[in-house]
């Protein structure tokens, strides 16, 4: 029969909605608010059980309250139908004051939102890498000794560290004037801890890396993406396509993290969730046999089907 999945943990990574209040569009063209209602949908209907929903920043565009009240209306409600935590992080379009008055129901404030979340033994920080007044990141010495302390006790299943800004160098040199500053102080407080993976986004297009030995990965973004393959006279080049999320598989040893799309395309081949049953009927010997030898039945009625005979 078929493998039972072994990952304890499934997270949904969502950033840079860049919503903005009323019907109005971002650049008066990109519907940032379909885009993360289609969002929304895919995983409702998807077959993973989702234990967090974790938005790595810049959620409103320019801070507008009424952003922020439109997507805790829509998300929380599908975070309590998948049985998921949420978990929200500030970015550098987000502001303090009105992020936290909305999204959590605090009094004005200026104060960095850090925050910790324990699903289910998997810990996860939401850690503020913004600057009042600035696109740029960068984490206070407060922020870091806070940081380092949480860090001083382990967690059951280990640490997802959430941020805005990627602690990872930008090849673009617009980007790098508003990136992460001073990364060498983070690489101290997390090496050799129980972090397994860094979240991060800003960049609107998905990239991986590693920083202090802890794999990063980058989501695009569900607003508009940046277009790394754009014609050389321009500097950067924001379109409105390539949308995308990320899925973080987290198993014992291991972090996999995949690539969603927001839109849906044309099916052109599938597999019947039905074929999940049939194999409860098999041996793994037999399903090998199925799937992976080249002639079976299996595969040549796939064949049949791809060359068109």
């Amino acid at each position: 029969m078929l493998e039972p999945e072994n990952f304890t943990h499934v997270i949904a990574h969502i950033s840079d909605t860049h919503l903005l209040g009323g019907n109005r569009k971002l650049f008066s063209a990109v519907d940032v608010k379909r885009n993360l209602d289609l969002v929304l949908e895919r995983l409702r209907s998807g077959d993973q059980a989702i234990d967090a929903l974790v938005f790595t920043g810049d959620i409103a565009d320019i801070a507008e309250p009424e952003a922020y009240r439109w997507i805790r209306h829509r998300v929380e409600p599908v975070a309590a139908e998948l049985g998921a935590e949420l978990v929200w992080v500030m970015g550098n379009h987000d502001e303090r004051a009105s992020y936290a008055r909305e999204l959590f129901d605090e009094a004005d404030t200026d104060r960095p939102q850090d925050r910790v979340y324990d699903v289910s033994g998997l810990r996860i920080i939401s850690l503020d890498t913004s600057v009042p007044g600035y696109h740029h990141g960068a984490i206070t010495d407060a922020q870091l000794e806070w940081l380092s302390e949480e860090l001083g006790t382990p967690a059951e299943h280990g640490t997802v560290l959430a941020m805005h800004h990627p602690p990872l160098e930008a090849h673009n040199p617009l980007v790098r004037l508003i990136e992460l500053e001073e990364r060498s102080r983070l690489a101290a407080v997390i090496a050799g801890t129980d972090v397994r993976t860094v979240l991060a986004g800003h960049l609107h297009y998905s990239s991986f890396g590693t920083f202090a030995g802890v794999p990063v990965s980058v989501a695009s973004a569900t607003c508009y993406s940046v277009d790394l393959g754009a014609d050389k006279t321009f500097l950067l080049s924001a379109v409105d396509g390539a949308q995308s999320i990320n899925l973080v598989h987290v198993y014992e040893t291991n972090t996999v993290h995949s690539i969603v799309p927001v839109e849906t395309f044309e099916q052109i081949s599938a597999y019947l969730a039905s074929l999940r049953v049939m194999a409860e009927t098999m041996t793994d010997a037999e399903i090998k046999e199925m799937v992976s030898k080249k002639d079976s039945d299996f595969n040549s009625a796939e064949r049949a089907q791809s060359a068109d005979l």
